[in-house]
């Protein structure tokens, strides 16, 4: 990230991530993990814990620092560079966290925020059902109180972390004739009897997070393990689409960045017709819309962190939150095959990690709400924003010569 936009604090956590990266992270678990050796790497939690790197933006008291998204941002984009599978991982810390600080009580704060942030527990979300994706108030999966506990029935998919968390952050229906929004309620729900992975997606890319289907069968949930309120689940879950979106932009920033400087340096080394082919414009301009695609981005996933940090309206944020996530995915995208293309025949390969990048960039598209609901999230939160918008601007609507031809305008 550019040092405009960091403060000092953030340029020495820049530095902090980069060393864990460089020093930590070795070539053979990325490698292992693409080829599925590898399906749970809790040793790469376990040394982010270790330099005090997980749950950045948590209070203290919990093992965090106390950071703004700012920061995070900061460490999202170091991680980055390792792919989705590792940055996932990483960025589950805060996406889970982020329910327990906000709507856990002290026990479940003590139990697992902090023991998670200090990685001796792991943890996964728990969201897509089979017959679901972008519908989450459609889903089946439910939660009957018996007790002072909830019995808990039914299949999530797509959980990455399902091979291997110790504890998975679970939505389920726990009133099945309330209305949908106002039905669901989100629970903790420990790996143990009546937890079952039934099965290990082949994904295309971003391989090695354990990404499966989780069958829960008659499974005993204490009471004390629901979130928040019961049936208030809605409240959770459009409060978990800010980590969930912020982590995938941050992430988006460093494989955009990873690659395009792979294309680059590989633009100033490759020869042809007698000169480096950065030389051509045909590559040279690739490289420079790259580098404009990931500064635009940059830009915005920044804005929308800073409006998060200053706690602007909530559908403000949103907007600004699901921009940042349309826009860093989507640029990255473009980048990772401008790279492609600039390396020719040989980015097809893997004797560069470009071919891995595509296949990992592609699922950012989807995941955490499609780029199509970000459309939706984006203009709903934009027309509501201009009708409630103050009258104290200039009218530039009356600034066209016949502006005043009210019988012209017609709107029916």
């Amino acid at each position: 990230m550019p040092d405009c936009l960091m403060s000092n604090d953030e340029k020495e956590l820049c530095e902090e991530v980069r060393a864990f990266v460089r020093e930590d992270v070795d070539r053979q678990l990325l490698q292992d993990m693409d080829a599925d050796k590898i399906r749970y790497p809790r040793e790469f939690l376990e040394k982010a814990a270790a330099r005090n790197l997980l749950g950045l933006r948590f209070p203290v008291e919990y093992g965090g620092r106390g950071l703004p998204w700012t920061s995070e941002i900061v460490a999202l984009e170091e991680i980055g560079v390792l792919g989705t599978s590792l940055g996932c991982l990483y960025s589950l810390v805060s996406i889970v966290g982020e329910a327990i600080n906000y709507f856990g009580s002290e026990k479940l704060k003590g139990k697992y925020l902090r023991p998670t942030i200090e990685g001796r527990l792991t943890a996964a979300e728990a969201l897509t059902e089979p017959h679901g994706g972008s519908d989450f108030f459609g889903a089946a999966c439910t939660a009957r109180k018996d007790g002072d506990c909830y019995i808990l029935n039914g299949q999530k998919r797509f959980v990455v972390g399902a091979e291997g968390a110790d504890y998975f952050m679970v939505y389920a229906r726990t009133d099945p004739e309330g209305p949908p929004h106002q039905s669901i309620s989100a629970f903790l729900v420990d790996r143990g009897p009546g937890v079952k992975v039934e099965y290990l997606y082949d994904l295309m890319g971003t391989r090695g997070g354990g990404t499966g289907r989780l069958v829960f069968n008659d499974v005993v949930v204490p009471a004390e393990n629901l979130l928040g309120e019961e049936n208030a689940g809605g409240k959770i879950f459009y409060r978990m689409m800010i980590p969930e979106r912020m982590t995938s932009a941050g992430g988006a920033l460093g494989m955009s960045r990873a690659v395009l400087e792979i294309a680059a340096r590989y633009s100033r080394r490759r020869k042809a017709f007698g000169t480096t082919i950065k030389n051509f414009q045909a590559v040279s301009f690739k490289i420079a819309d790259s580098i404009t695609l990931l500064d635009t981005a940059r830009a915005i996933v920044y804005m929308a962190a800073r409006s998060v940090d200053r706690g602007d309206p909530a559908g403000r944020s949103r907007r600004l939150v699901s921009e940042a996530k349309k826009v860093s995915t989507e640029n990255a995208w473009k980048v990772v095959n401008n790279a492609m293309q600039v390396l020719g025949g040989i980015g097809y390969t893997s004797v560069y990690p470009i071919e891995k990048m595509l296949r990992d960039v592609r699922l950012i598209m989807i995941w955490t709400g499609t780029n199509e609901i970000m459309d939706l999230i984006i203009q709903h939160e934009y027309y509501k924003e201009l009708a409630e918008e103050s009258h104290n601007k200039r009218d530039i609507e009356m600034d066209a010569p016949a502006a005043d031809m009210v019988d012209e305008k017609i709107y029916e």
